[in-house]
């Protein structure tokens, strides 16, 4: 860290954990350090004094940040305030005397920017759709009607008195499609029928149709069936709860009197559909990011994806595994994060830290589980640096591959014992991950996950994490960019400061990196492969036939592969580094065919001369007094036209055929011989 301008205000918390003033200079290089005791209460003079100094501040503490920006707010202060968590990180710790480096590690990358959210704006009017079977739907909807316009749907309702006075619609039907989100909801309802005003006893319902569509803001299921979406918890605008638990309901009535306005809802996903790899001509490529998707905010369209931001739950899995760039996460910028995780490492080592283990975790569940562990049991250890992310399953291999070429000795996600998201995608990432450092030397299993809520086991996981084999040389490149560059960049950065560099690393199935093997005896060179991918990795050239493949850029997609007539292509996952830096190479080349009439190159010599030698007097078209028609088959485009028109050639003019015999004929020709037709 080398901000001259900021200030660092740490504070021992009334002496409850301990300050170590060498190690944070030694890390925090350049920023003048002011240390206290009890800032938030008796030593707001102090905090007060530096925001009339200083124009970049980071304090210490994340309990009293409300108070803190409370006080910076009523001095109108204008400068850049950040706050790191060193107390439950480190501080509070049975290593707490070592967590010095941990501290300025914490600090400095506390100050590191991140750019601004996106978001999407949703926006409810309040018009809502209770879905349910009983009278708990009619109790809830008229609760709920005091605040939204609310109309009842029941599913195969059984006797159901009717209301006294009929000021909430209730309506017989069942949902049998269902899509879109706060806001913007289209229902289709399968017997849908409204009862009749004279029903006495019971409601009696009129003649049902299906078909029906239904359009409002707000969907309230509490029929305690399956659920009208996939991973209905993250969709916008659905509330959902078990009609017998009395508690759930309160908790549905108290959310979903507050879902009327615009909303602002984080992107959290960016989407160059340019550069996606779904499909070509009809023929599926890549389908990554669709199989991991929890919510169905992926579908295709066409050659690319799309992405509805409004439906998204931003679990990231799509953008951790797509593998050309085209999905890349936007809560931080996949390089911002990586930035702040540059700058943890490398301050944890030149404030004298050793052996650091990377703990990445989300702030719904990791921060609850690292606050407990501080407070009632032993804490982090002191060279565990957590490191928050939006969500876990945004990781990507950029992340793990940059944290060990930065110095990490090992890695450990933190996730729930029952996890929020599909895994899937992460697991495959620390696979790739760890495939890459057992290959490199940095040791096998670097990179792991921890699924836990008891933070004792969460100890004892870490606990168990053996140090690596720390490179000699960390690197310190600054990630710039997103997608398939950066992650280039990384990978190429863990090569370079490996302890035991090798030329080429076996990869998992389906890694984004590799290598294709063409059967070249069956290759024609009809090059439509090269059409196909959709990352240049294939090539031509425009002077003779040729097919030329740069293994660096290729994404594994299988596109070449599906969209191959000769079905000759096969793929290979790996990492050639020697080949990455070869750039381009040809796989097959050809002489082209030189026209007959003009002598322009066209087509390939060897596919010509096969075709012209299956069809030479073996066709009725080039046979007999039509032979001299072989020779448009050696004739580039514009002659062979010329050919055609000027030879007078009649592609329709075949041969007569004999006519076609029946039995009848057959029956007859035997009578007029004089034999018996049925002998």
């Amino acid at each position: 860290m080398a901000d001259a301008a900021r200030m660092l205000m740490v504070c021992s918390c009334e002496d409850t954990m301990p300050l170590d003033g060498a190690a944070l200079a030694r890390g925090c290089k350049g920023g003048e350090i002011k240390t206290a005791r009890h800032l938030c209460r008796t030593q707001t003079e102090l905090f007060k004094t530096a925001l009339g100094e200083r124009a970049a501040i980071t304090v210490g503490c994340t309990q009293e940040a409300p108070l803190f920006e409370e006080i910076a707010a009523d001095l109108d202060y204008a400068g850049e305030l950040t706050f790191a968590n060193i107390r439950e990180s480190a501080g509070w710790s049975r290593e707490a005397a070592q967590a010095g480096p941990k501290m300025a590690a914490l600090l400095a990358a506390a100050a590191e920017p991140m750019p601004p959210a996106a978001f999407t704006t949703l926006t409810s009017k309040g018009v809502a759709l209770v879905y349910g079977r009983d009278e708990t739907a009619l109790s809830l909807g008229r609760r709920l009607a005091e605040h939204l316009d609310v109309t009842i749907l029941l599913t195969r309702p059984g006797e159901i008195t009717p209301p006294r006075i009929d000021d909430t619609p209730v309506l017989k039907g069942t949902i049998t499609a269902a899509t879109g989100w706060l806001g913007a909801f289209e229902l289709k309802v399968d017997d849908y029928a409204a009862p009749a005003p004279s029903s006495r006893a019971r409601l009696v319902f009129g003649e049902p149709r299906n078909g029906a569509i239904s359009h409002c803001d707000i969907v309230i299921d509490v029929t305690g069936g399956t659920p009208l979406f996939p991973a209905g918890d993250l969709r916008a605008g659905y509330l959902r709860a078990d009609p017998r638990d009395p508690a759930a309901i309160e908790k549905l009535i108290a959310e979903a009197g507050h879902l009327v306005g615009e909303f602002d809802k984080p992107t959290y996903v960016r989407l160059n559909e340019d550069l996606c790899a779904h499909a070509r001509s009809q023929k599926t490529g890549c389908t990554r990011c669709l199989e991991l998707c929890p919510t169905g905010a992926i579908t295709p369209a066409g050659d690319h994806v799309a992405i509805s931001a409004e439906i998204c739950a931003g679990c990231g899995a799509c953008a951790s595994v797509c593998p050309t760039g085209a999905v890349t996460y936007a809560l931080p910028p996949t390089d911002a994060l990586l930035r702040r995780l540059r700058t943890l490492l490398t301050t944890y080592a030149e404030a004298g830290g050793h052996d650091a283990v990377v703990l990445l975790h989300d702030g719904e569940h990791g921060e609850d589980l690292i606050d407990a562990l501080a407070r009632f049991g032993d804490g982090l250890p002191a060279r565990v640096l957590p490191l928050r992310v939006n969500e876990i399953t945004q990781l990507g291999l950029e992340s793990f591959a940059a944290a060990l070429a930065f110095g990490a000795s090992a890695i450990r996600v933190l996730g729930r014992a029952r996890p929020k998201h599909d895994l899937s995608g992460l697991t495959r990432n620390l696979d790739y991950a760890n495939a890459l450092a057992g290959a490199l030397g940095y040791g096998e299993a670097r990179a792991g996950l921890i699924e836990t809520d008891d933070p004792d086991q969460l100890a004892i996981a870490l606990s168990q994490v053996t140090p690596g084999i720390a490179s000699a040389r960390p690197a310190r490149f600054r990630p710039m960019g997103d997608g398939r560059p950066l992650l280039r960049q990384a990978i190429g950065e863990l090569h370079a400061a490996a302890p035991a560099p090798v030329a080429a690393v076996a990869m998992p199935a389906r890694a984004p990196f590799g290598t294709l093997h063409v059967e070249t005896e069956g290759c024609t060179l009809c090059l439509a492969c090269v059409s196909a991918c959709p990352v240049q990795a294939l090539g031509d050239d425009p002077e003779r036939p040729t097919l030329t493949f740069q293994e660096d850029l290729c994404v594994q997609c299988g596109l070449c592969q599906a969209t191959c007539p000769e079905k000759v292509i096969t793929l290979e996952p790996r990492i050639d580094f020697e080949a990455w830096k070869g750039g381009k190479r040809i796989v097959k080349q050809e002489e082209p065919f030189h026209c007959i009439s003009c002598a322009k190159p066209f087509g390939v010599r060897s596919t010509i001369e096969k075709i012209a030698a299956k069809l030479e007097n073996k066709h009725w078209m080039f046979a007999g007094d039509s032979a001299k028609r072989i020779s448009v088959i050696r004739m580039c485009e514009d002659c062979r036209v010329e050919a055609v028109v000027n030879e007078s050639f009649d592609p329709h003019l075949s041969p007569q055929r004999p006519p076609v015999r029946t039995t009848e004929d057959y029956l007859r020709e035997r009578k007029e011989r004089g034999e018996d037709p049925l002998q």
